[in-house]
């Protein structure tokens, strides 16, 4: 079995913990960067080449400024998302706008920042025009091939029972259809896995999708410049799984380029992708402290943390390991459900999991909450979501975002006497009180 070691040292998290009480995310400046030279470097063999960080993994402005400065853009899928784009600065070709189901409100603001488009469906094409009214030169269409998505080592996903994408007749008819209204230039995207542990996922999706740019090409007559790879390159979430190679990964797409789109005079594609759990899931762990021990049936470990602050074991049953810090060479002797104070059973952090001896106070590092951690968290029982920390190159902590407030649970009511109750019960526990509401006219 793999080992899975805490990217930071026990000391320094409880010096963060002593300005930022647990539980809080923190995340490694230094891994990140060394995680966007490699994904850099991988597919330095294509010029076009540009990864569009998918802002729902994490979206915080300190980290993707990180990754900004290694030519990023963002993957935006909502309005909120376009905003905090614009507010950092993004524009034009340095967003793309990947949504489904979308309003037409949305489609208008990313034509007011020149976002490259990715349509969902082929109806979307008059929504756009209704919503926009003109078109840009260069749409992207998302694909689904429907069935499942499999090749030699077995089946990955079943795209037939995906909401997303179009089929692939209704791709080339959505070609056509965007070419007579002023589109020149495509992309085709398409996500048919998520979380895939292998390198072989991106060389056969890219296979796929090389081959079905040539038929547009070849049958409608519109140029297709740009391949979006989406996302779906994961993480080895548990010790025993392999990492995923992105040199390797980048070599089996620089292939399939060769074998399809060099010989039929498309060797001009650019590559894109989208990627946001292969970018900063492992080099984020939540960090959150033993607050009660509990033994009936099982043995539970009670902690300060819970589904609001990590959803993932809970909605999908996912593994996340845990480090007990000061304790890292102990030997794994007691069996443990880490549960949170939700009133849900299924608010489990951990289930049967094998871990030293733990007493109440220790902290414990949930590794690779660093995408689909914090940005998943909501506020079920009252409870509040975290702070995040970034540990810097030089080994000093900074605070990139607060933990909520009861302030900040109570903000969206306008109930006025409500309100003021809660600004005095807010003081008298010490907690920053709630913004009075003006009465409504």
């Amino acid at each position: 079995m793999g080992e899975k070691h805490p990217f930071v040292t026990k000391e320094q998290l409880e010096r963060a913990a002593a300005t930022w009480p647990t539980p809080f995310h923190v995340y490694s400046e230094k891994l990140i960067r060394e995680r966007a030279r490699a994904l850099e470097a991988a597919f330095s063999w294509n010029p076009g080449f540009k990864e569009y960080f998918a802002v729902k993994a994490t979206p915080n402005p300190a980290l993707i400024s990180i990754l900004r400065e290694y030519g990023f853009g963002v993957d935006c899928s909502s309005e909120c998302e376009l905003m905090l784009a614009e507010a950092m600065g993004f524009a034009g070709e340095d967003i793309m706008f990947s949504s489904n189901d979308t309003p037409a409100r949305e489609f208008a603001y990313a034509a007011e920042l020149g976002a490259q488009v990715n349509l969902d469906d082929i109806s979307h094409i008059d929504a756009w025009e209704r919503a926009v009214g003109s078109f840009p030169a260069f749409m992207s269409l998302r694909f689904n091939p429907g069935g499942d998505f499999a090749f030699a080592n077995g089946i990955f996903d079943t795209p037939g029972k995906a909401k997303f994408g179009l089929t692939e007749p209704q791709m080339l008819e959505a070609s056509r259809e965007l070419s007579r209204r002023g589109v020149r230039e495509l992309g085709v995207h398409a996500l048919l896995a998520s979380n895939t542990v292998t390198n072989e996922y991106y060389p056969a999706l890219a296979r796929l999708l090389f081959e079905l740019a040539v038929r547009i090409q070849r049958e409608t007559g519109v140029r297709v410049s740009l391949v979006n790879l989406s996302g779906g390159v994961g993480v080895a979430y548990r010790p025993e799984e392999e990492p995923n190679d992105i040199r390797a990964i980048g070599e089996g797409v620089r292939r399939a380029f060769e074998e399809v789109l060099v010989p039929a005079g498309m060797g001009g594609v650019r590559i894109a992708c989208e990627l946001g759990r292969f970018m900063l899931a492992p080099f984020g762990a939540l960090v959150c402290r033993v607050t009660h021990h509990k033994h009936i049936y099982r043995d539970y470990l009670g902690v300060d943390a819970c589904a609001a602050n990590l959803m993932r074991p809970m909605l999908y049953d996912a593994y996340h390991h845990i480090t007990v810090m000061g304790k890292e060479d102990a030997p794994a002797t007691h069996k443990y459900d880490v549960v949170g104070m939700l009133c849900e059973n299924s608010d489990r952090l951990a289930t049967g999991r094998l871990l030293p001896e733990v007493e109440e106070g220790d902290l414990l590092f949930i590794h690779d909450t660093g995408a689909h951690g914090h940005s998943m968290g909501y506020n079920y029982n009252g409870r509040l979501r975290s702070a995040e920390v970034l540990l810097r190159e030089d080994g000093s902590t900074r605070l990139i975002r607060r933990a909520e407030t009861p302030a900040d649970y109570f903000a969206t009511l306008d109930v006025l006497p409500i309100a003021e109750r809660l600004e005095e019960l807010g003081a008298r526990r010490g907690s920053p009180g709630v913004k009075r509401k003006t009465a409504r006219p």
